[in-house]
């Protein structure tokens, strides 16, 4: 199957319809380019808050049930007849999660995945606003295929990526809020697409990820964010990549049963030993004897 697919990226402020607004256009700007599949940034109904403490910021959780943003982006979906991961805030109960919906053509809602892997450092504070994810990788079944999602730390860990696979991704998306290394001087951003690129010659699946641009304040923090969103192929050969500081949308064209066939040849998966991968539980960082 021929599928387009697209990544967007946008600066954020703290007028909230704004950000939507402006997420909305993007979609629309991207389904008149023939996208089906549409991926926005992580979290990108406000600046990315996790830059500082501040208890306020739990008031704009959530819940998936009920969820003003997922119906409102439930019917652009299906306006557009596209498929929509969004990101948004989920309250549940006393939990907290970085949450995505995946919504398909139709607007039907087809379920959450929660963020698994949290952060927590200089700039990135998010084990103070969300619990680890409980819902384990998932893959859903849209109308342009089987999508596999994980959400911006997500991406730098290798199981993620061969799980979604394994579970039958034809496309992975990474949702992404990532820039400034505080106290440091080192630029992330080449790394950044270079573990994604790896994981789509890995698995011989194409990656699609989103980064916000622009400069974000929280108390007093501020963290500037690269951009860069990009998409690659199954070898991993990025086919269109965004700047680092402007609005924009890229899309490109996948065939995923070229994909899956090129996937079942070059035996990757035939060639598993599933029997020696054991270490991966039990090493945790030590060298055993």
């Amino acid at each position: 199957m021929k599928i387009k697919v697209a990544a967007t990226q946008m600066s954020c402020d703290w007028k909230i319809e704004n950000n939507i607004k402006k997420s909305i256009h993007l979609i629309e700007k991207a389904a008149k380019e023939g996208a089906n599949i549409i991926l926005l940034q992580e979290l990108f109904q406000t600046p990315y808050f996790c830059i500082q403490y501040d208890e306020e910021i739990f008031k704009l959780a959530q819940t998936f049930e009920n969820n003003s943003l997922l119906n409102k982006m439930s019917e652009i979906a299906k306006k557009y007849q596209v498929v929509l991961p969004i990101s948004f805030f989920e309250k549940d109960n006393n939990a907290y999660f970085n949450s995505i919906a995946v919504i398909d053509a139709d607007g039907r809602i087809l379920g959450k995945y929660r963020k698994s892997h949290i952060p927590d450092g200089a700039g990135y504070l998010e084990k103070y606003y969300f619990n680890p994810g409980n819902t384990g990788f998932k893959v859903w079944e849209t109308a342009y295929g089987k999508i596999g999602i994980g959400i911006c730390w997500d991406q730098w860990f290798p199981e993620v990526a061969r799980i979604m696979a394994l579970k039958g991704a034809e496309v992975l998306f990474y949702p992404t809020a990532i820039g400034d290394e505080l106290m440091s001087d080192y630029d992330s951003s080449g790394a950044w697409q270079r573990v994604m690129q790896g994981h789509a010659a890995a698995n011989i699946i194409p990656v699609v990820a989103s980064n916000r641009i622009g400069s974000e304040s929280v108390k007093g923090q501020t963290n500037g964010f690269y951009g860069r969103s990009f998409i690659c192929d199954r070898s991993g050969k990025i086919l269109e990549e965004a700047s680092k500081d402007k609005e924009e949308i890229i899309v490109a064209e996948i065939n995923t049963e070229e994909d899956h066939l090129f996937r079942r040849n070059w035996g990757l998966f035939r060639d598993r030993r599933t029997d020696l991968y054991h270490e991966i539980l039990t090493l945790d960082g030590k060298i055993k004897d």
